[in-house]
């Protein structure tokens, strides 16, 4: 039983070296030129995960049977993934789609600015930027290829007013939008939103946030002291997320990153050595919660906020925050504490061994984000 449980941990270890998939993020820029309403479109994507034809319906790369081509593009230069996107990725302003009722609008491909290669443990976000002619004062829809994923379409008018912000999942348009007046999201299709947001990044892609909360729940699957411990974790989490989504701190998630995987160490031995809850650790679960609130609100900051419905937003995302973390703690009540919660080898068997796989994994996370 524990060598299946085991060999299933060992999956986040291999999905350490996966980047998640996340939306690309366009912005499309109206400008006049001699009295002719043009526009810029400027996407931000992965873009080896797009020459490498990773499906984007998984959360991680390494999900993918592609994901060895993917890690190969990671290491070439700017030069050489160029020549790959150009040779592989022909026309990809055909796959990029602006229409009004009456036209189909042609994008000009502009520049391709791609970084050289740094950290390949953090993507590489790839710039590519187009231009579009003669745009009639009408109201248009965007969408682009399925299998490029999700996007996250925000319009600006020609004097920098964010007219419409929209995630548009695959295989999906936008709504109509206006070019000059700003059309208002409805509070429900935020809500709907920025909660999927909030539980995608706990399930699936929250791989480091769910190993700490099966390590909060393992030291004791019972109600009162479990509820207390994630209690704590969400009142401190929830107060670094609207702190870093409002800008009011600001540390960098080089620095963040490397503390939450010792997070997930530190809470790991502590239940290799303890039975029952110490005095110290609710403190300790607090400060480690604004940390991973931090983590959080980074993930949010790079998503970005609607801005006519900031609190809104903020709230969705935190609400599917706690569904996904509550999910992961029925799904270890049901498959662990049902099962073996009374068992007088529970601790020996599932507890201790559990925790210490954790805890390696969490200190290899450590050490790769510190020094790869």
């Amino acid at each position: 039983m524990f060598f299946k449980i085991f060999i299933f941990l060992l999956f986040f270890i291999k999905s350490s070296y996966a980047h998640e998939l996340r939306p690309a993020i366009a912005n499309l820029n109206i400008y006049e030129k001699n009295n002719i309403i043009n526009a810029t479109l400027s996407i931000r994507l992965n873009l080896e995960a797009i020459i490498a034809e990773v499906n984007m319906d998984h959360s991680n790369t390494e999900e993918s049977e592609k994901s060895g081509q993917y890690e190969s593009l990671r290491t070439m230069s700017a030069d050489e993934l160029l020549k790959k996107f150009n040779s592989k990725i022909r026309d990809l302003q055909n796959k990029i789609y602006l229409t009004s009722a009456n036209s189909n609008y042609g994008l000009t491909l502009v520049d391709v600015d791609i970084p050289e290669v740094g950290n390949t443990d953090i993507i590489r976000d790839t710039v590519i930027n187009f231009d579009i002619k003669n745009i009639k004062d009408e109201d248009l829809k965007f969408s682009w290829d399925k299998n490029l994923g999700s996007i996250i379409l925000r319009v600006n008018s020609k004097n920098n007013e964010g007219l419409y912000s929209k995630l548009i999942e695959s295989n999906d348009k936008s709504e109509w939008f206006s070019i000059t007046n700003k059309r208002e999201e409805r509070l429900i299709d935020n809500v709907k939103s920025y909660t999927q947001l909030g539980f995608k990044h706990i399930i699936p892609k929250g791989l480091d946030h769910i190993l700490f909360v099966i390590a909060l729940f393992l030291l004791s699957s019972k109600l009162k002291p479990l509820v207390l411990q994630v209690s704590i974790f969400t009142i401190a989490h929830t107060i670094t997320l609207f702190l870093g989504a409002l800008d009011i701190i600001k540390i960098p998630s080089i620095i963040v990153e490397p503390i939450i995987a010792l997070s997930i160490c530190f809470i790991a031995i502590e239940n290799l050595f303890t039975e029952n809850i110490k005095k110290m650790r609710p403190y300790i679960i607090f400060i480690f919660g604004l940390l991973h609130g931090l983590g959080f609100a980074g993930v949010l900051n790079e998503i970005g906020i609607s801005d006519g419905l900031f609190i809104s937003s903020l709230i969705s995302f935190n609400i599917g925050v706690e569904v996904g973390q509550i999910s992961v703690i029925l799904l270890s009540y049901i498959f662990i504490s049902l099962l073996f919660q009374n068992k007088p080898w529970y601790r020996n068997r599932i507890t201790r061994p559990l925790s210490l796989v954790i805890a390696l994994i969490g200190f290899y996370w450590f050490f790769k984000r510190i020094f790869f």
